[in-house]
């Protein structure tokens, strides 16, 4: 009897390290639940892995900020495969503005976007797990959740410091259980949503980062910076420096 291939859902699947991610697991022989707002972006995605690899490949409308849609469309997912293997939390946004400068609603938007969002997908794949008795959880978050960061990026990093927190607390409630929860610190990954910013320290190309990042996600570790190298040593002196340096580099 064959076994049945295992199913990896995306959010945030339409572009980016959620499409990038996408490849690498449809190369492996994953089936796929794909979601993001931009449905076109999904569809001619879709097309592509299924002609390339051979394998399911099922798309959904999702904007992460409607939660109830959030538990709806999980759900459906895990119906239409029988049952969801692992739930990538990949869904969010870089937009920020310095604090105290009339930006509000921006900082707002990340904030939501990045942590309430993500607790909503959350809450929704590990009512899942717990249903099954398995499941592997994986949450983005980023090297800024390593120390506050100054100017635009002080509401990115707190809520990628938030949702951070939020994995590994749930990883503590699910240590005796079959359910797993990574945590994964990416560095600085070039894709189109950054396609103007300067060259930026340690960065690689999209395509190489997509790889380290389902690389360190099939060893389902508990947390991992992606690449490790450098950015296991920075996040630790990250964490070490004195404020006013970390200010000055970020």
């Amino acid at each position: 009897m064959t076994q049945a291939r295992k199913t990896v859902l995306i959010t945030g699947a339409s572009s980016g390290l959620g499409a990038g991610m996408a490849r690498q697991f449809a190369a492996r022989g994953y089936d796929l639940a794909l979601c993001a707002r931009r449905t076109e972006r999904l569809q001619t995605l879709q097309h592509e892995l299924r002609s390339a690899y051979g394998v399911a490949v099922e798309i959904e409308a999702l904007d992460v900020n409607e939660h109830a849609q959030v538990f709806a469309v999980f759900t459906a997912f895990a119906q239409r495969f029988g049952r969801l293997d692992r739930v990538i939390v990949n869904a969010g946004i870089g937009e920020g503005r310095r604090i105290g400068t009339g930006h509000f609603a921006v900082n707002k938007r990340t904030a939501e976007t990045n942590f309430i969002a993500a607790l909503a997908q959350c809450e929704a794949a590990v009512e899942i797990f717990r249903r099954q008795n398995s499941g592997h959880l994986v949450v983005m978050s980023s090297m800024s959740a390593k120390r506050g960061l100054p100017r635009h990026l002080t509401t990115y990093a707190a809520s990628k410091a938030a949702v951070a927190h939020l994995a590994e607390g749930i990883r503590a409630e699910l240590l005796q259980t079959p359910i797993q929860v990574s945590t994964l610190y990416p560095g600085y990954i070039r894709t189109e949503l950054n396609a103007g910013a300067k060259k930026l320290p340690f960065e690689i190309p999209e395509a190489l980062g997509c790889q380290y990042l389902v690389q360190a996600i099939e060893r389902a570790p508990h947390e991992a910076c992606v690449p490790g190298w450098p950015w296991a040593l920075v996040g630790r002196l990250m964490q070490m420096l004195p404020l006013r340096w970390v200010a000055r580099f970020s």
